[in-house]
């Protein structure tokens, strides 16, 4: 049975679940459950604080988990990403009260307060700064002002608590995180290990699982389309709806008139159905796609 470590809180938590439900998984209905077992889908979930979900899953005891990519690299956890799922974005940088500094290259001699103490000592040891980091757990903008620090490391969204502290973001952002699927590493070389950590695919469970996860990220970025089209102008309405390999077309009743199916990106559907009706298509629809195979 495939164990799986998902998010118990944050904002990582309830996107997880919703991708793992789109992908056919059971899912807790009780913030207190702990351990889930999908018997169905031989799956057995586990719960967990998204810190610590990297540390569970590159001890080998779980399979495959979902968390951070600012978690899973803070942690040093033997574990590596292997797949993104597009949701928990944020942008990972250091500010300070204006005209303090203007970049890593002025924090010779300070101190940094962050709550990702261990990206913050990587990112100054690549650029080959010496300043000292201090572990907070949160609320890092008050650092400052109380004289714990001269500088933070922090993730930021709009910016809108910085500067309502009297600070302001300064330098190239220290890294861009995401929610990511996980694998333990240390299973590379482990005896009798049924995955590689450079290949996935070598487990089925694992590589059913990633399937499903994938296929759910597609059916959220496609939209099927459906047109009647006049056989003079197919090859024009073809090139603006390729589809991924081809699109599917069908004579009609009425002579001339073929029907037209195709996935077109979501973001661009609108575009596209304009385009498709300067051209004489008729009958333009768009529908949901719920789940794909690719």
């Amino acid at each position: 049975m495939l164990r799986i470590a998902v998010p118990n809180k944050g904002s990582l938590s309830g996107p997880a679940m919703a991708m793992l439900h789109e992908a056919g998984y059971q899912q807790r209905k009780e913030s207190k459950e702990l351990v889930l077992v999908d018997p169905e889908n031989e799956v057995e979930f586990f719960y967990l604080r998204p810190r610590d979900i990297a540390i569970y899953v590159s001890s080998g005891r779980l399979d495959i988990g979902i968390t951070g990519r600012d978690l899973l690299l803070d942690s040093g956890a033997d574990a590596e990403e292997i797949l993104q799922l597009g949701f928990a974005r944020s942008t990972f940088r250091y500010a300070t009260r204006p005209g303090t500094a203007q970049g890593p290259q002025d924090f010779d001699g300070k101190t940094i307060a962050t709550s990702y103490e261990g990206i913050v000592a990587k990112h100054l040891a690549d650029v080959g700064i010496n300043a000292s980091v201090v572990h907070l757990d949160g609320a890092v903008e008050t650092a400052i002002e109380l004289g714990v620090a001269q500088v933070i490391a922090d993730v930021v969204e709009t910016g809108t608590s910085l500067r309502n502290a009297g600070l302001e973001v300064i330098g190239e952002p220290i890294m861009k995180s995401e929610a990511v699927v996980i694998l333990p590493r240390a299973r590379k070389d482990s005896p009798g290990g049924t995955l590689s950590a450079g290949a996935p695919g070598d487990d089925p469970k694992v590589q059913q699982f990633l399937r499903r996860l994938q296929g759910v990220l597609v059916a959220r970025s496609y939209v099927m389309m459906d047109y009647d089209c006049r056989v003079e102008h197919l090859e024009r309405a073809v090139a603006l709806t390729p589809g991924l390999e081809s699109p599917t077309i069908s004579p009609l009743h009425h002579e001339g008139w073929v029907a037209v199916r195709s996935m077109v990106a979501a973001r661009e559907a609108q575009r596209i159905m304009d385009d498709l009706y300067d051209l004489g298509a008729r009958a333009i629809l768009t529908t949901a796609i719920h789940a794909c195979r690719l």
